[in-house]
């Protein structure tokens, strides 16, 4: 028998970059014989039967495709065949997890009627959470189908969310980097912006992260059913014409933006999903919301050249965000965009040949676009739940334990869907926390800090109690906070606008959250989260010594100014 490279996406000329097994070694059937790395995943080709590995045919670096012949087995005892097994129908229904899904899952099968005929998990949603989801219960044995009702995998977040707009926002990023590098001494032309380039860009760092998703599907044998799925009853769903049938259900069916009521249907009013296209550069965009996404898609529209208005309709921006740690964010883009209009609600649009009409603060104002980004909702009522007895409530969110249930037991609810925030790597973990309560492992949800960054310019993130939070709480904290002024390292990149700060408890001196603003705030902001997760005091953080100099000096330093030991800041007054 000859072990192939199997078709498990669009590859070619891949190379092998480890060799597992070697001649005459015992293999069962799905063991690894080899490694291969694409551009968009590494994954391992395993063994099609059980058998003793008579000859390698491949080395490491040797560049493969789909059908490129690995390894001669010889069959395992006197019974195999003498050629490879005859290959299933392509329609056939995935074969029934057994024995191989764990004593767990085929208990949890027996004890549903026909119990035979069904998958030992549906998930219903590909995104960030649910192929997550997927990919950890195949791991723990169980027979997966994973459900998509878009073309491609990973829903939003990888499509027309979180990857895209991280993609334009690193080109927002270097364009201003060129012109801030003036008080550096260093001066540039100015740039030729090539729209198509600059969309394809975007789209290669979202085909690399789908398609490799379909490799790692394959990998794991997670069948994948493309189609809009609406539940038929406690234990179905149909999608399209087919009827799949299951023992547990996890849904991860996202969020999409909310659009608001009386707007004009014009091509020149768009969502996220329409600004993430970039078909032009408008020369005056309206953002309509001041949250995290508007400012992020600003940011990117801003670099680009256009004149860009944000209209928030409460008292600031980034709503909900410490005020601190915003300040910098606004001071530096109120220089840098059209104007910046707070407590302040759009009355109305209308469509005009000139334009987009917008009035608000008394005021008509025309624009070339108008980015409506006032927040998502979930899609919690669209999936026919109530077929199935769960519960959804007003706002179309389905309500989970910490365990990740609804009120009906073997249907879960990850992700956008459930509570909230609305993040892909919250949804992450909930997928992986509902694989192992299907699998039927004893976990709960128990986060104490989840991070969230706003991708702006500068950025902003947080993690665990905000003192927002702690105020409206009335909870009892101190602050210590480091500011960048006195960051060798933001000095020396002349970013010096931002600050770091830590809050802990008065009493056991745990450190409670955090925020941080400036530049590259995200990639900080996990020790503040670690920090919290362990319940390490400040004391704690302060005595870790941090490389110097960097940015993520600063978490220490900070927590140095909560202990009374940092030096880099003029000494306290003591009371």
């Amino acid at each position: 028998m000859i072990a192939e490279v199997p078709d498990i996406g669009d590859f070619s000329d891949v190379p092998i970059v480890e060799l597992l097994v070697a001649v005459g070694d015992t293999v069962a059937v799905d063991d690894p014989l080899v490694v291969v790395e694409s551009d968009k995943a590494s994954f391992e080709v395993p063994a099609p039967a059980a058998g003793t590995v008579a000859e390698v045919l491949v080395e490491v670096g040797a560049l493969v495709s789909a059908g490129t012949p690995i390894a001669r087995l010889e069959p395992a005892g006197a019974e195999a065949s003498a050629g490879p097994p005859p290959a299933a129908p392509a329609d056939a229904a995935p074969a029934p997890a057994g024995a191989s899904a764990g004593e767990t899952a085929a208990t949890a099968a027996a004890t549903v009627d026909g119990a035979a005929d069904r998958v030992d998990l549906v998930v219903l949603g590909a995104g960030p959470g649910g192929y997550a989801a997927a990919f950890r219960a195949a791991d723990l044995g169980l027979e997966v189908v994973l459900v998509e009702r878009h073309e491609r995998l990973g829903g939003v977040c990888l499509n027309v969310g979180c990857i895209p707009s991280k993609a334009l926002l690193h080109v927002a990023k270097v364009l201003t980097d060129a012109e801030d590098a003036g008080d550096a001494g260093i001066a540039f032309a100015p740039p030729e912006i090539d729209l198509d380039g600059v969309r394809a860009f975007k789209d290669g760092a979202v085909e690399k992260l789908t398609g490799g998703l379909v490799g790692l599907a394959k990998g794991r044998k997670v069948r994948v059913v493309h189609g809009a799925a609406r539940f038929t009853g406690p234990n179905a769903l149909a999608v399209g014409e087919e009827e799949l049938a299951f023992a547990h259900c996890i849904v991860a069916a996202g969020s999409e933006p909310i659009a608001l009521p009386g707007l004009p249907d014009d091509p020149r009013i768009v969502d996220s999903t329409g600004a993430l296209e970039l078909t032009d550069v408008p020369g005056r965009l309206l953002v309509v919301g001041g949250g995290i996404i508007g400012l992020e898609m600003a940011t990117v529209y801003d670099a680009l050249g256009s004149a860009v208005t944000v209209v928030e309709l409460a008292d600031q921006l980034i709503p909900g965000c410490d005020p601190d740690l915003v300040k910098p964010l606004h001071k530096r883009i109120a220089k840098r965009y059209a104007a910046i209009h707070l407590q302040t609600k759009v009355e109305g649009i209308e469509a005009h040949e000139d334009g987009l009409h917008a009035s608000f603060a008394g005021e008509e104002h025309v624009f070339d676009r108008v980015l409506v980004a006032v927040g998502r909702t979930p899609n919690g009522a669209k999936l026919g739940l109530d077929a199935a007895g769960v519960h959804v409530d007003e706002r179309g969110f389905v309500p989970v334990d910490d365990r990740m249930r609804t009120n009906v037991p073997q249907i879960l609810a990850i992700g956008d869907v459930c509570r909230g925030p609305m993040l892909a790597h919250k949804a992450a973990h909930e997928g992986h926390l509902a694989a192992e309560v299907v699998a039927g492992h004893d976990v709960a949800w128990d986060v104490r800090a989840m991070p969230s960054v706003a991708y702006t310019d500068p950025e902003i993130a947080w993690a665990g109690l905000t003192e927002t939070e702690a105020k409206a709480a009335d909870r009892s904290y101190e602050k210590a906070v480091f500011p960048w002024v006195a960051s060798g390292r933001a000095l020396s990149t002349g970013r010096s606008e931002g600050s770091t700060k830590l809050l802990f408890d008065r009493e056991t001196r745990r450190v409670l959250g955090g925020g941080i603003v400036g530049p590259g705030a995200g990639e900080l902001i996990a020790e503040v989260a670690l920090a919290v997760e362990l319940a390490v005091d400040v004391e704690d953080v302060a005595l870790t010594v941090h490389p110097h100099p960097t940015l993520s000096e600063t978490v220490g330093l900070a927590a140095e100014a909560g202990a009374g030991t940092i030096t880099d800041l003029p000494k306290r007054r003591v009371r």
